[in-house]
Order: C-alpha cells, then sequence, then structure tokens
C-alpha cells in the first residue's frame, strides 16, 4: 500500500495480459486459482477449518513470504526515462503487472475467506475498491463467489516454484547454522541433479534462488559425482511397523547402499530383495522415509538434504566477497537512519562519512551501487564529522551523516 500510494497506483490501467506479465505473476496467479478451487471444495464438504488453512498457507507463505518479498524491487524502483524523455515502457509495465497481480490476489483472498472471517474480508474489499473503484457492489457478501479459471493454472510452474523455494529454504538453513547473514554474499553452491529434466528446471529458476539467498553461482553436477557422497542408515520408526522380524536384516541391507542405490530410493519405492519369487518370500518394499541420509563432510563447504534434494554450499568468503558484504550492510545502516529520520520513500539524500582509508576504498568501489539503493545523490568523505551518527558494520564503527537534499 505503501509504494502504491507513492505511485497513486489506482487499477486506471487496462489489466495486462497474464501472458505478458513475469512467469513470477503467473507462478502467484496460477496458485491463486488452485486456491480457489481448493477452498471451494473444502467450504462444499462443509470444512471451514481445512478451507481456512488453505488461505492462511496462501497468504503467509505464498503472497507474502515469497510473491511479495521477491517482488519489492519492482514495487519501490523507480521507473527511468530514455534519452527523449520518455518513461521506459517495460519498466512501467513491470511495475504495473506487480501491482495489478497483487490487487487481484488480495480481492480474491477477501472473497474467499469472506464466509468464515466476514469483517476483516469486507474490511479489505472496502479499503481496496474505495481507491479503485473497480466494482460498483458495495459489499465483499454482495458479490459472487470467485470461480477458479482453469487456464491459469500451470502445475509445472507451480512445481517449479516449490523447487526454487525448497533449495533456497536449505541454503538459508545453511547460512543461519554458521551464522553467515543473508546480506554477505557467497560464491556458489553445489547441486547434484538426477538428470537433464531437473536441471532443466533448475536452470529456469536459478536466478531467483540466486537473489533469495545471496549466492553468485549454481554448479549443478550429476548425482553419480563423488563430491557429496551419501550414507543410509535405517530409519527403525517407520521400518519397526513395516518389516517387523525383518527388521535387522532390512538395517543391514541399507547400512551398505551405494550413492546410486540412494538415489533410486529417493525417487520411489525401491524392493529390498529382488530375488524374493526364487526364495519364496514375500517382497519387500521401502521408500525414502524408511531411511536416515547423511553426508561425507567437505573442507570449506556445508551440506544439507531434504528428501531427494542436496545442496552444498561454499562458505570460502574472497576479499571481493568480504567487501560486497560490507557495502550492504552500510546500505541497510543507512536505511534505519532514513526511517528514523522519517524520510519519505522517494527523498533523494547526501552522505558525509568519516574518512577512514579501508572504508573509503570499499565505499568507492561499490559508490554506484549504495546511492542507487539508498537514493543518495553524493557520498562526502571528510576527516571529521560534526553532529553525525556512529554506525557499527561488521566491528568497524563509522561516524556518517545523513542529510535530505534540499535542507
Amino acid at each position: 500500500a505503501l509504494y502504491a500510494n507513492v505511485d497513486d497506483f489506482s487499477f486506471e490501467e487496462e489489466a495486462l495480459p497474464v501472458s505478458d506479465r513475469t512467469e513470477l505473476d503467473q507462478w502467484i496467479l496460477s496458485e491463486l486459482n488452485s486456491l480457489v478451487k481448493n477452498v471451494t471444495e473444502n467450504l462444499d464438504d462443509y470444512e471451514p477449518t481445512q478451507a481456512g488453512r488453505a488461505i492462511e498457507f496462501f497468504v503467509n507463505e505464498q503472497l507474502s513470504n515469497w510473491y511479495v518479498r521477491l517482488c519489492r524491487r519492482r514495487f519501490w524502483k523507480p521507473s527511468r526515462k530514455n534519452a527523449d524523455g520518455n518513461f521506459i515502457e517495460s519498466e512501467v509495465k513491470d511495475k504495473l503487472a506487480a501491482y495489478q497481480t497483487l490487487y487481484e490476489c488480495l480481492v480474491t483472498v477477501s472473497s474467499l475467506m469472506a464466509p468464515i472471517a466476514p469483517f476483516f474480508a469486507d474490511w479489505l474489499y472496502k479499503n481496496l475498491n474505495s481507491v479503485t473503484h473497480n466494482s460498483d457492489i458495495e459489499s465483499i457478501h454482495l458479490s459472487d463467489f470467485p470461480k477458479p479459471v482453469e487456464s491459469l493454472i500451470d502445475k509445472d510452474l507451480e512445481e517449479r516454484m516449490k523447487l526454487a523455494q525448497d533449495i533456497s529454504s536449505l541454503i538459508l538453513s545453511l547460512r543461519k547454522k554458521v551464522n553467515i547473514k543473508v546480506r554477505q554474499p557467497l560464491q556458489k553452491v553445489i547441486i547434484p541433479t538426477s538428470g537433464k529434466a531437473f536441471e532443466e528446471r533448475v536452470r529456469r529458476i536459478e536466478d531467483i534462488i540466486k537473489s533469495e539467498t545471496n549466492i553468485k553461482e549454481i554448479d549443478l553436477i550429476p548425482a553419480s559425482n563423488d563430491f557429496i557422497k551419501k550414507k543410509a542408515k535405517a530409519n527403525f520408526k517407520t521400518l519397526g511397523k513395516k518389516l517387523g522380524a525383518k527388521m535387522k536384516w532390512a538395517a543391514q541391507q541399507i547400512q551398505s547402499f551405494t550413492d546410486k542405490e540412494i538415489s533410486e530410493i529417493e525417487k520411489g519405492d525401491f524392493l529390498l530383495n529382488p530375488a524374493y519369487q526364487k526364495n519364496g518370500e514375500e517382497p519387500v518394499y521401502i521408500n525414502n522415509d524408511d531411511l536416515e541420509i547423511s553426508t561425507n563432510e567437505i573442507e570449506g563447504f556445508e551440506i544439507a538434504v531434504k528428501g531427494n534434494l542436496t545442496v552444498a554450499l561454499d562458505l570460502v568468503l574472497s576479499p571481493k566477497l568480504v567487501e560486497e558484504g560490507f557495502a550492504r550492510e552500510f546500505i541497510n545502516r543507512i536505511q534505519n537512519i532514513r526511517k528514523e529520520s522519517n524520510f519519505e520513500l522517494t527523498d533523494r539524500i547526501l552522505i558525509e562519512v568519516q574518512e577512514k582509508s579501508d572504508v573509503k576504498n570499499i565505499i568507492t568501489n561499490f559508490k554506484e551501487y549504495i546511492c542507487a539503493e539508498i537514493l543518495a545523490d553524493e557520498i562526502v568523505f571528510l576527516p571529521e564529522i560534526s553532529n553525525g551518527t556512529n554506525i557499527d558494520v561488521n566491528d568497524e564503527t563509522i561516524t556518517v551523516k545523513v542529510t535530505q537534499k534540499g535542507n
């Protein structure tokens, strides 16, 4: 709402065709229409709790934690002008697509939740419609319940984005484990692949993963590569119920599994006794839930596994990566000062920085990037700063002074 109000968005323009919007827009609209189907089926079956949980998951995990967060730059980024002084049409359309997509999601969510959260649903609808006047209907409770648009549901796209979320989640969990902030760039992550189809899916989402996790490169290697070796042991909790007296025999079999056999199990059911007919036995099938998988330790890497997905995060920090991490932390501190000073989102600023050789070199190297992120017209280095603010950036204390341009 903050950025939309700054841009005076009121949905006056004709809705952009979904095919002309980004893949991220198409994904959230696919999930939205899948949600409409899910909620409708649950309400028809008198299962309002399941319907409510589906709406909650969509709003929290997909719309807020993924779509809005990944689109934040699209919302706030000022549209640039070309040499003729006109706004660049592609950038205007991209921002418009993001606003229209989010608006459509919120209006639909308002309608879906109306039977079980009537007052909040109406409040949300009226807030949205009072700005756009898209509908002549005064209350969400006087509107038709939404119907799914089947043509907008793309299950392959939904699965691909789920893969991006899973990979990002594993990488972020590793960052947290070793206490490396997301603002600190890392060089690469290595992901074993199970074939060309998996590799193609990752390549189509790699920009999202790199942006979300602040990684420079994604290296894909065959699952058969010896770089990451897996070991398996029996999950006694699941196998005990399944096999009973054969538990000990199965545990010995599982302990001797090769990487190839573990990869096969990760794909689906695995026959543990292929010679069962010859030996007059019943077939014994196990799956990924019946295993506890661990990996070898690799110097300079941290490894995480989730089901058939494995990632190895390169933890080595080069001087260049450290400098970029410093620049990102510096940006964060200046943004905090902007908020504390109650500057408007669009206010341009001037920055004075106490001169220190190491700090000056880093900020100068990343000056263009820093200025673009914090809307600064200039960064000036001075021997002494009067009435400045002390900020801590990676154990370095710096005195800065941030002033609004024109003041």
